[in-house]
């Protein structure tokens, strides 16, 4: 019951901070959306900066792994490419939301060290897996695809971003497919 109930906040925060923003959740409107007393989440999470690490360190370890199995699949760059595209694009598909760690990322300025380091890890693994899919393409070491990797993280980001602002997913797309015609995006 207790782990059912730290996954249930832990759910209702990252869909609050998708939507709203860090600065958007109370743990008192957090407690009303799962059901219990705001004190109980001082139980699993003494402090909002505490929630806010473990939902993003989450965030984080899920979209690795299963980059990762992409990866493991042995799927050709075209392809995993477009189903990293397709991720940012089913997180638009949610409510118009944006990622975690993007949303995050426009509140920096406000949010805890912990926070703050773990958007920097979302960053440094989605450019990673770029580079790694990018060197399949060519010849090289995927650290030599690192700039380029930095490149197509932030367009698709930033597509995303444009999207969310207009509510348009279709926009997204064609941004998409924009970048895929010049060659950025595989």
């Amino acid at each position: 019951m207790a782990g059912d109930t730290r996954e249930r906040i832990m759910e209702s925060a990252r869909l609050t901070v998708q939507d709203l923003g860090y600065g958007g959740l109370s743990f008192r409107e957090l407690a009303k959306d799962v059901g219990i007393k705001s004190a109980s989440i001082h139980y699993y999470f003494p402090t909002k900066g505490d929630l806010g690490e473990a939902i993003l360190g989450r965030y984080i370890d899920r979209y690795a792994a299963f980059l990762e199995g992409l990866l493991e699949a042995g799927t050709e760059p075209g392809a995993l490419m477009r189903h990293y595209t397709d991720m940012f694009r089913a997180t638009l598909l949610n409510g118009n939301r944006l990622c975690l760690a993007g949303m995050l990322s426009a509140e920096r300025n406000e949010l805890p060290a912990e926070i703050c380091a773990e958007i920097l890890r979302w960053g440094e693994m989605n450019e990673s897996w770029i580079a790694r899919v990018l060197a399949l393409q060519g010849t090289g070491d995927p650290a030599d695809f690192r700039p380029r990797a930095a490149a197509v993280f932030a367009a698709v980001s930033g597509a995303q971003m444009i999207a969310h602002g207009r509510h348009d997913v279709a926009l997204y797309d064609d941004v998409v497919a924009a970048y895929r015609a010049s060659g950025l995006i595989p």
